[in-house]
């Protein structure tokens, strides 16, 4: 070999060792920066994967608050129950079987079971899963007694939403259920994950985020079959070993249960309607009493499809809420807004006197009446509840200085209830009535006077339009919640009533009408007088006997297609009438006439409201 070759290949090797040197040193550079990476940049997340291969996270459900009404009872609290969770990567071969026989689970049960753990995908399967929640006292004790011998089966404790009234209140106070998939979406960051409950309507739903509390956190160690060996050790200072649950706030409700029994008692033997009762100084809301309705543990706890199926297909709606939700037409107990409209743009006077003889004529149509009552004045016409009266007062009224007044009055606008989907009613104008019929007729300003034609109202706003009048025209926000208080007792913050407006109306003419209303119920005549109490609290208010919308019948209802063809009875009024203290409305729906199916209902609820605030 000559000199020449060897100093090549010399030369060739120190060039290779280069490159060589200049890989291994990157190559270790790369490791470097990646040790670099992982114990500096990336720790946090690294070392809580590596404390998540130890640890197992248990949730401590937060105490829902509790809801009360004024005298301090529970209609919504909250009782102990037990869930079941399986973690599917500890579980061992059989122990599903052997649970679910402890359990004294049916072999259908089972297979369900299983299928529902076998597609849960592989990242989560460290995790707990749960599945079966408020289980049975047998079930409860038998699973505690082996639960050691099952490494991945947890039973934890969680209160759950209880209704002691039942199916009284049902649409005012609400009820919860689980949290679904839009939920989650429409409330991430809020908290919510799956398997947590949300108020689904009432008060429940409209005060959810002062409800609901904040959930807690246990931590443990875990050996790597999953059975617990004690608690962690050191970690983070923003993560603790357990993190307390946090109740939910209280509410103490303006509603009086003993009232709403009274109302549900009243209400015998009339299978739809409702009752508001409202305080005449204060708009607090004493009772919202809706018929038919269901129990709020049955709907909370989830009921089955055939119950539910039952509940959808009741013809009387027992999912709507007759007192806020429903609008209808209000029959005669809109007269007293036709009268005080006349009155206040002094169109006549009360001792105006128009001639009765049983119908009104105009443009070759009769418009009947209940009765000819000859001579009449306006105090009379509201007595008898005359219709030819109020038909030639609107014609000298006109149409929108009635609806302008309503409008006044809050009708045709939502109360501010603030619960569930509350209807604003409508009144219509003149220039409505143009536009959607292309001309106006005199007989739409004749319907409008009786409360009908396309005028309607709900029940809150009709309680809220009388308590005005009886308390010299103060217009109220209705008041359903009276204060939030702590879990351990005291208010942390209570509310006033709210004035909506001052109604433009003289005090004369709602002193007027007052008499009037009272004549309605005292006077011999009166459409309400055959359902007076002797000896009892003197009550005033006005009958409607209100006209329904025909409606095409419903394939199976053919027997009962009569009923639904009744007219809506209506009685709305207040009492003390000297003194008033309570309003109330009532509504029977299909009932008839007012004076004779909603008018002794009203006036039972008064009276016995009254006598009870008396025995306080």
């Amino acid at each position: 070999m000559t000199i020449l070759s060897v100093r090549r290949e010399v030369g060739e090797f120190k060039k290779r060792y280069k490159w060589m040197a200049l890989v291994v040193v990157a190559g270790f550079s790369l490791i470097f920066f990646r040790l670099i990476y992982l114990q500096v940049v990336t720790h946090e997340k690294w070392a809580a994967e590596a404390r998540n291969n130890v640890t197992k996270h248990v949730r401590l459900p937060a105490t829902r608050g509790i809801i009360r009404d004024r005298d301090g009872r529970e209609v919504a609290n909250n009782r102990p129950s037990y869930n079941v969770y399986l973690t599917p990567r500890f579980l061992g071969p059989g122990d599903l079987t052997r649970i679910a026989r402890l359990m004294r689970i049916d072999d259908k049960a089972l297979v369900e079971l299983q299928t529902r753990l076998d597609r849960i995908p592989e990242r989560r399967r460290s995790q707990m899963i749960e599945v079966y929640t408020d289980i049975t006292r047998d079930q409860l004790a038998a699973l505690e007694t082996h639960k050691r011998e099952f490494a991945g089966l947890d039973v934890v404790a969680a209160p759950v939403r209880f209704y002691p009234y039942k199916s009284l209140g049902t649409h005012t106070i609400g009820f919860l259920n689980e949290v679904d998939v839009n939920d989650l979406k429409r409330l991430a960051g809020q908290g919510y994950r799956a398997g947590h409950k949300i108020g689904r309507s009432g008060v429940e739903q409209a005060w959810e985020s002062y409800l609901r509390g904040r959930d807690g956190e246990l931590v443990t160690m875990v050996d790597v079959r999953g059975r617990e060996v004690g608690q962690l050790g050191a970690r983070p200072r923003r993560e603790p070993n357990q993190r307390e649950p946090v109740p939910g706030r209280d509410l103490r409700l303006a509603l009086d249960m003993d009232l709403m029994r009274i109302a549900a008692r009243a209400f015998r033997g009339h299978p739809s309607g409702g009752v508001v009762v409202v305080e005449v100084r204060s708009g607090r809301v004493r009772a919202l009493y809706s018929k038919p309705n269901y129990d709020l543990n049955e709907m909370s706890t989830g009921p089955s499809s055939a119950r539910l199926q039952a509940i959808e297909a009741n013809p009387f709606r027992p999912l709507i809420d007759k007192t806020a939700y429903e609008s209808y037409f209000p029959g005669s107990v809109f007269k007293p807004i036709a009268a005080l409209a006349a009155l206040q743009d002094g169109i006549i006077d009360p001792a105006t006197r128009i001639e009765c003889p049983g119908f009104y004529e105009l443009g070759g149509r009769r418009y009947r009446c209940s009765d000819a009552h000859g001579d009449v004045d306006m105090r009379k016409a509201l007595v008898v509840s005359c219709n030819v009266y109020f038909y030639q007062l609107a014609e000298m009224v006109g149409l929108n200085r009635m609806a302008r007044l309503a409008k006044e009055f809050g009708l045709g606008a939502k109360t501010g209830l603030g619960i569930n989907t509350e209807a604003a009613g409508f009144i219509p104008t003149r220039g409505w009535y143009e536009k959607r019929y292309g001309k106006y007729r005199v007989g739409f300003t004749l319907n409008e006077a009786l409360g009908q034609g396309n005028t309607r109202v709900t029940m809150i706003q009709l309680a809220l339009v009388y308590a005005a009048i009886a308390n010299g025209g103060t217009l109220f926000v209705p008041q359903l919640v009276e204060a939030v208080e702590a879990p351990e007792g005291g208010s942390i913050e209570a509310f006033s009533p709210r004035v909506r407006r001052r109604v433009q109306v003289d005090s004369d003419h709602l002193t007027f009408m007052v008499d009037a209303l009272f004549g309605v119920v005292n006077d011999v005549g009166g459409t309400a007088f055959e359902a007076r109490l002797d000896g009892g609290v003197p009550i005033a208010g006005k009958t409607g006997t209100a006209q329904v919308a025909r409606r095409r019948p419903v394939p199976g209802e053919d027997r009962r297609a009569w009923y639904f063809r009744r007219s809506h009875a209506w009685f709305v009024g207040f009492a003390p009438a000297r003194d008033p203290q309570l309003a109330v409305s009532v509504l029977v729906e299909h009932g008839g006439p007012g004076g004779k199916y909603a008018a002794p209902i009203a006036i039972q609820i008064l009276q016995e409201a009254l006598a009870q605030d008396e025995e306080k």
